[in-house]
């Protein structure tokens, strides 16, 4: 399966109220096929926070922002791999290490080169994801030998509206960082923000250009607007669009493991179970400044609607789940 159209996934996302259960039933089919019922756990790790020279207006920890959160340079290594071994505690497969910044220094890749080899003595199986800004091919390489797997840089918006919410930099550096991650041999993780005044075209644009650039992770952020920062008073979604808008994703992108991020527990709020019928993956813990769900919240959440938790061993013969969405809508009708 190739994907839908452009056409067809702006009708998702325009579809009214009342059909989105019945939307969310038959898009568990495409993400059954391709994930099973295996919901895998992402953790984020923020080692360098604030103090960073970009605009993005979604961002607090850009120089236009004032809101108040913990400014740090680098963690130390001890509490680096303490972060890791809490997100193999609560079953995460995948941590994402984020530093704040345009991008790294040659020396700055080192050093998390140098942490990835600590943390992959302890936890082999761990898959690492690294998240530190614009990025050359070069640097891209030397994480690769480290035992970096992914390298996460998201696209956010639309080419169209990029320079409403960013101006220090472009929409094409984000696009040639994708790029030289995927030069590199680094599993492209690339995803979108939405919610900060984009157009139904736009939010239909970034995902096509997502599955043109070969992402094969797809962060999918609802804006949590943070005060002091230019969208501080923003909030223009609602759950069911949320709900749309996921559907679109894994329509544009049937095979890419796609991955509810920020913004879930405050914009699907009692709807995040339904969530799970569509994307195959979560972050799971807290997101860089911001707090998110208890962990033991989001364990009990997949279990009770029979999902697997990837790493953990599963029935030989899983249940049908899109009957329940279907009961739900019904009642729901």
């Amino acid at each position: 399966m190739t994907g839908i159209t452009k056409e067809e996934a702006l009708r998702i996302l325009r579809a009214p109220d009342h059909e989105t259960l019945e939307i969310v039933s038959q898009v568990y089919r495409v993400r059954r096929a391709h994930f099973g019922n295996r919901v895998k756990l992402n953790f984020l790790v923020n080692i360098k926070s604030g103090l960073c020279p970009e605009d993005c207006h979604y961002c607090s920890q850009s120089k236009v922002s004032s809101a108040p959160i913990d400014k740090y340079p680098f963690l130390s290594d001890e509490d680096i791999c303490r972060a890791v071994e809490r997100a193999a505690s609560v079953k995460a497969k995948r941590v994402c290490l984020v530093a704040s910044g345009r991008g790294p220094t040659d020396h700055e890749v080192e050093k998390v080169a140098s942490i990835v080899r600590a943390i992959k003595t302890t936890n082999p199986e761990m898959e690492i994801c690294a998240c530190l800004g614009l990025l050359g091919q070069s640097q891209g390489e030397k994480l690769k030998d480290a035992g970096v797997y992914a390298y996460n840089h998201n696209l956010n918006t639309s080419e169209r509206m990029y320079g409403e919410i960013c101006e220090t930099h472009t929409y094409e550096d984000r696009q040639r960082t994708v790029s030289c991650a995927k030069e590199a041999g680094l599993s492209p993780c690339s995803g979108a923000l939405f919610g900060m005044g984009e157009t139904d075209e736009d939010r239909v644009g970034v995902i096509f250009a997502l599955r043109e650039a070969g992402a094969e992770s797809v962060p999918v952020n609802f804006l949590i607007p943070v005060d002091g920062t230019p969208l501080e008073r923003r909030q223009e979604l609602t759950p069911w669009q949320c709900l749309r808008i996921l559907a679109m994703c894994r329509l544009v992108n049937p095979s890419a493991e796609l991955r509810i991020a920020g913004g879930r527990e405050l914009h699907l709020r009692s709807l995040q179970p339904l969530g799970l019928f569509i994307a195959n993956s979560i972050f799971i813990g807290d997101y860089l400044t911001t707090s998110g769900q208890a962990p033991e919240v989001d364990l009990a959440m997949i279990r009770d609607m029979e999902f697997e938790i990837e790493g953990e061993e599963g029935r030989a013969s899983p249940p049908d789940l899109s009957d329940r969405v279907k009961l739900i809508s019904h009642r729901n009708a």
